[in-house]
C-alpha cells in the first residue's frame, strides 16, 4: 500500500482536483479514440478515483500486489459481481491501454455472475400494465419499449423523424453496439404515437427535438422518471412481480419467440451482436416449452411402454 496524500491524481468531480493530471488526460483521450460513450468515460473515471482513494496515491504508482488487495478489498466488502467486473473492465482499461502493462490482466480477473432469468409478464399482463400508465405520454414510452423492444436508452433518445410511418419502421440510432438499425413500428402503436402527438404537442406539434421531451426545455425525459412510470403502472396494475424497464424489452423477445418467430430475427431487431445472448429467451418462453413433446410422451404414444405397474 502507498504512502496517503490528499489528492489522488485521478478525479471524476472537478470540484475535487481542479487540476487534470497528465494520467487522466490520456485515459480520457485513449477513450475518445476509441469512440467511447459518455457514461463509459464516466465509469471508467470513477472507478479509477476510487481505486485512487483506496491506494492513497496515483493509480499509476500501484503494483500488481496492491491491485490484487483492491479485488480482495471489493469481494470483502461485499460488492457485487456486476459492480467488480464493471472497475475490471475499467483498470484494465487503464493499466492495459493507457499504461501498456499487460501483466496486470493476471491480477484483475473477472469474476462469474449469477445468471438469472428474466421476469415474464403474460400478454394479458402486459395489456393491463400498459393501461394503467400514468398518462398517455408514459403510454405511449412504455408501449414503444415493449412493442419495439428498445432499451430505455433507445426510447428516450428518439425523435419525430425517426417514426417512419410509411415504411412502418423506427429508425433507433447508435444503440449500446454504436449501430444503427430499424424495428417495426406496429399499426397499433402508431396510432398511439399520434393520439400522444395530438393531445401533447411535444415541441410544439414540430418535428425537431426530442419524441418524449422531459421537463428541462431541450432535453429528453429522463430514464428516471420513465422508471417511475414504470413502477407506477405495475403497481396500479396490480402486478406483484419485479417490473422494470428492461423487463420489457425482455417480454418483446420472449413474446416473439412464442410467436414461433426465429430467433436470428428477433437477435436483428434487439441489436445483439451474438446469438447466445437471444437464446436466453428460448428458457423462459413458455408457450414454446409446454409444446414441446417429452419423450416420456412420444415412447408412451408408440406403445413402447405398456403396463407400468403402480
Amino acid at each position: 500500500m502507498r504512502t496517503n496524500i490528499t489528492e489522488p491524481s485521478i478525479a471524476v468531480n472537478p470540484t475535487i482536483d481542479p487540476k487534470v493530471s497528465p494520467l487522466r488526460q490520456r485515459m480520457v483521450e485513449d477513450m475518445q479514440l476509441r469512440s467511447f460513450v459518455e457514461k463509459t468515460r464516466t465509469d471508467y473515471l470513477r472507478c479509477v478515483e476510487q481505486l485512487a482513494v483506496f491506494l492513497g496515491c496515483s493509480p499509476d504508482n500501484a503494483n500488481n500486489e496492491d491491485l490484487r488487495k483492491y479485488h480482495l478489498h471489493m469481494a470483502k466488502n461485499g460488492s457485487s459481481p456486476t459492480k467488480i467486473n464493471a472497475t475490471m473492465s475499467a483498470l484494465r482499461f487503464l493499466f492495459v491501454t493507457v499504461l501498456g502493462r499487460d501483466d496486470a490482466v493476471k491480477v484483475l480477473p473477472f469474476v462469474s455472475q449469477p445468471r438469472k432469468l428474466p421476469v415474464i409478464l403474460s400478454p394479458e399482463e402486459v395489456v393491463r400494465f400498459l393501461e394503467a400508465a400514468p398518462n398517455l405520454k408514459y403510454k405511449a414510452a412504455l408501449s414503444i419499449a415493449y412493442g419495439a423492444g428498445l432499451r430505455a436508452s433507445e426510447v428516450l433518445s428518439l425523435k419525430p423523424t425517426d417514426i417512419d410511418s410509411t415504411r412502418m419502421l423506427i429508425r433507433v440510432e447508435q444503440d449500446k453496439g454504436r449501430k444503427d438499425r430499424y424495428v417495426m413500428l406496429s399499426p397499433h402503436l402508431l396510432i398511439l404515437l399520434r393520439d400522444y402527438w395530438k393531445a401533447y404537442k411535444p415541441n410544439n406539434g414540430l418535428n425537431g427535438g426530442w419524441l418524449f421531451p422531459g421537463r428541462v426545455l431541450g432535453s429528453p425525459l429522463t430514464t428516471r422518471q420513465l422508471n417511475r412510470s414504470c413502477h407506477a403502472a405495475a403497481h396500479m396494475a396490480e402486478i406483484n412481480k419485479r417490473v422494470s424497464l428492461h423487463t420489457l424489452r425482455h417480454l418483446f423477445a420472449t413474446h416473439l419467440l412464442e410467436q414461433d418467430i426465429d430467433i436470428r430475427v428477433i437477435q436483428a431487431l434487439l441489436g445483439y451482436a451474438k446469438l447466445d445472448t437471444t437464446a436466453l429467451y428460448t428458457q423462459v418462453a413458455t408457450q414454446t416449452i409446454g409444446s414441446v413433446m417429452s419423450p416420456l410422451d412420444r415412447i408412451t404414444a408408440s406403445g413402447h411402454l405398456d403396463g407400468i405397474s403402480t
